[in-house]
């Protein structure tokens, strides 16, 4: 099918706004700029019951943290890495939906900071991120979490982190319960069939995952196919958590969720999928006007409700 009308309503605002690419910007000046962007109106942003702002020790410094909770007393914890290509985006961007899925889901929601490329490339995010789970399980009562009930969560490279953590966490015997992936990168190479399909899809197509790549990749010290950047290539998938995994139609990415999703059932992982059609890469952080994010958060609670 098309792109929806709410889609081409999206389209049309950014575009009649100037937004500029993603590419356009150096890395540090492009984080200002689509922090501000897209980042959730003070009207918008549900009621919780409490936000703490935490700090957590990383191998060679601390990264910001920042816990939701949407009611009082000890709640099964999701640990929350946002999208944004390794280099963009933060707490501030995903600010909205963090709130939404504490209070739809009834769980605490921890949502990291970790370190960006190019400044910290692959794997130091992915090592921040296993850290912050690390911490949240020393932490528990302090925390007033439940890590019996435990699972990640994250969108586009926020999801290549959750699935690199848990076969991370899986590798060291720590148990998580379930794993919510919003069209995951999961394969570096750039070789699925949808790359080339969607190559210039709307906000995200082949040069801007190449230049995210770039800037994650280039003189990193693991490459492309190394499990902690393309969890597709993990010698074994077995004994991970259960799994949400959502793409988009319209998204280069979408292949290779989708492959990611398959590898998972065949491997014996419990695996909810869906492709949620006429949206492209994104479209879970404008639920406001495009009515499949919505979808999206009410079918990653429905899952949560019997995984976590």
């Amino acid at each position: 099918m098309p792109l929806t009308a709410e889609s081409l309503a999206v389209l049309e605002v950014l575009q009649k706004n100037g937004i500029q690419p993603l590419t356009s910007f150096p890395p540090a000046e492009g984080r200002a700029y689509f922090d501000a962007v897209f980042a959730t109106k003070p009207e918008d942003q549900e009621a919780v019951a409490s936000v703490r702002e935490l700090s957590i020790p990383v191998s060679g410094g601390s990264i910001r943290a920042r816990l939701y909770s949407p009611k009082p007393g000890r709640l099964p914890v999701l640990v929350h890495y946002h999208g944004g290509g390794w280099v963009l985006m933060g707490l501030t961007t995903h600010e909205g939906y963090c709130r939404q899925l504490a209070n739809a889901a009834g769980v605490a929601v921890l949502a990291v900071e970790y370190r960006k490329a190019p400044e910290f490339k692959a794997p130091i995010p992915v090592e921040d991120c296993y850290a912050a789970l690390q911490w949240v399980r020393a932490n528990a009562t302090d925390l007033n979490v439940d890590i019996d009930h435990l699972g990640v969560v994250g969108d586009s490279a926020g999801a290549n982190l959750a699935a690199a953590v848990t076969l991370l966490a899986r590798d060291a015997g720590i148990p998580i319960q379930c794993q919510v992936l919003t069209y995951p990168a999961v394969d570096a190479t750039l070789s699925s069939a949808s790359i080339q399909e969607n190559a210039t899809a709307p906000l995200l197509g082949v040069a801007e995952m190449q230049w995210f790549y770039g800037h994650y990749l280039d003189g990193a010290t693991v490459d492309a196919k190394n499990p902690l950047v393309s969890p597709l290539f993990a010698a074994s998938h077995a004994n991970l958590p259960a799994a949400f995994i959502a793409t988009a139609q319209f998204d280069p990415l979408r292949d290779e969720g989708e492959a990611y999703a398959r590898k998972l059932i065949e491997a014996g992982v419990a695996v909810s999928a869906k492709r949620y059609l006429g949206v492209f890469h994104g479209f879970m952080l404008m639920s406001k006007i495009i009515p499949e994010g919505r979808q999206l958060l009410a079918a990653q609670v429905d899952f949560l409700k019997h995984a976590l």
